[in-house]
């Protein structure tokens, strides 16, 4: 017999169920679109270029969306009749009423004029679609901690869909009329015969190397290649930052900023770090050697003149990333947020042999990783319409001749280097080569004369433009500063031969 007070039984509440929420849809402009291309095949004109039959959300939708593209590809007209037997055996479409339904379709549609908007508004939802099916899976591998996805890893991923996604919500440019081309040359060219130097592209600081190719052109991609040794890092470095303290903006109508002269530079180190670029910039400010720095080897006034460099350095638009070991995608993603958020108009990569081309295991052939890269590079740089300067390695090729001049054949995996690129440029120090061949000093004659051409070629570098699309190829002199790891212009003597004229048509 139970004594004590009877206890109730507890029920816990109910939980609250979410609403459902059904992925965003339009069955009535699905139905509309396909009725006007029923009608006039014409219509699939308008939205072939940026509406594929996945945008549909009925999948049979789809599949008489993309039925009706294969007919008109071959010539054929689409209408309910032609379509009529390719769905007999169509359950989805049966249970929305067969050859009645196709019938209905193209009896219900009044006009072809809206056939473009309705494809916009299927286009824009499928992307909502999409985007939520990115949200959903974020949430559930971040929910999952695994070692061979950590943060970041997720974090990429996730970006390089979302800018996948953003790439393919971007209207196609399409074909362009020859005037709308013409206009676009005319404009350039006055910008060019407005600019002080008569540049079109990016200025990169060395009045020899803008001679010659007129500026860093937009959507260009340039190879700087060379042995180790040559400065190739300190080369693009000097260049980075000429652009950058070059760089003037203006507001345009809109109230943006648009670039007038240099450049807002992205700089990819995939070799150095941040730290030791900066400390080349610096050296090359303060006009300080960069081994002193490195090693605090500098005075109270050296440190003042230190400080006084990087306060400068600091305003001017030089981005530097040292992601080692940088994909294709996670480039690309990073300079779209740059170019988003500061107009980035120069990017820099150092060096092109240390890129991955996608997330995925590395390829077999190193030719094809190689040609991927490049590929990946001259794309972004039409995407994003600037110059991209990526750095190359040399083969030792190289050191097996007598003359150590590079030439084309010496890029390493040389058929896509050379293949994509706008501009091959060579750095060729002789005095690397010729320091190694100090001859006895016991051997005066051969000491003094080895010496004389050492003072004489001792600060001299050469960049060979050895392929060029846009104007002549020919060979520049530059001054190369090994205490500072700079380049500037050499002081020409008189003896030197002027810059080429560009060829006639």
């Amino acid at each position: 017999m139970v004594t004590g007070p009877i206890l109730e039984t507890f029920e816990p509440p109910a939980p609250k169920l979410a609403p459902y929420r059904e992925a965003p849809n339009n069955l009535e402009a699905e139905q509309a679109l396909l009725g006007a291309l029923l009608l006039n095949n014409e219509a699939f004109n308008r939205v072939a270029d940026f509406l594929k039959a996945e945008h549909f959300y009925l999948p049979v939708h789809g599949r008489l969306y993309a039925t009706i593209g294969k007919l008109i590809d071959r010539g054929q007209i689409a209408n309910p009749v032609t379509l009529k037997h390719m769905f007999e055996g169509d359950e989805a479409l049966s249970e929305a009423g067969g050859a009645q339904y196709l019938a209905r379709l193209a009896g219900s549609a009044v006009t072809i004029i809206n056939a473009q908007h309705y494809g916009r508004t299927i286009h824009d939802l499928a992307l909502r679609r999409a985007l939520i099916g990115i949200g959903e899976e974020m949430v559930l591998n971040a929910y999952e901690a695994t070692l061979d996805a950590d943060a970041n890893n997720q974090i990429e991923s996730v970006e390089q869909k979302l800018f996948h996604l953003a790439e393919e919500g971007l209207a196609e440019s399409g074909f362009k009329t020859f005037t709308e081309s013409a206009a676009s040359a005319i404009s350039h060219i006055e910008a060019a015969y407005k600019h002080d130097h008569r540049l079109v592209g990016v200025t990169s600081g060395l009045a020899d190397l803008d001679e010659l190719l007129g500026g860093l052109h937009a959507s260009d991609l340039l190879i700087l290649a060379g042995r180790p040794g040559m400065g190739k890092t300190a080369l693009a470095t000097t260049i980075a930052f000429n652009a950058a303290k070059a760089y003037r903006g203006e507001k345009d109508e809109m109230g943006r900023m648009r670039r007038v002269d240099g450049a807002v530079v992205g700089f990819f180190s995939l070799e150095m770090s941040a730290e030791q670029l900066a400390t080349r910039v610096l050296a090359q400010e303060a006009r300080i050697p960069s081994i002193h720095l490195r090693r605090g080897k500098i005075s109270g006034d050296d440190f003042h003149r230190v400080v006084r460099a990087s306060q400068e350095i600091e305003r001017l638009p030089l981005f530097i990333d040292d992601t080692p070991q940088l994909t294709i995608p996670g480039l690309r993603a990073r300079a779209r947020r740059l170019k988003r958020q500061h107009d980035l108009s120069l990017i820099i990569v150092d060096y092109l042999q240390l890129m991955r081309p996608t997330d995925s295991a590395r390829m077999n052939n190193r030719v094809q990783e190689i040609s991927e890269v490049t590929q990946g590079l001259k794309a972004l740089a039409k995407e994003l319409n600037i110059p991209v300067i990526a750095l190359s390695q040399l083969s030792r090729a190289v050191e097996s001749r007598d003359d150590k001049r590079p030439q084309l054949a010496d890029l390493r995996e040389s058929g896509s280097i050379e293949q994509d690129a706008d501009v091959v440029m060579f750095v060729y120090r002789e005095s690397y080569y010729l320091q190694r061949q100090e001859p006895d000093p016991s051997d005066s004659a051969k000491h003094a004369e080895w010496r004389e051409r050492m003072d004489r070629i001792h600060r001299r570098a050469d960049l060979i433009v050895a392929k060029q699309r846009h104007g002549p190829t020919d060979s520049v002199e530059l001054d190369f500063d090994a205490a500072f790891t700079s380049f500037g212009n050499r002081v020409r003597d008189s003896n030197m031969h002027p810059p080429p004229e560009a060829p006639p048509f």
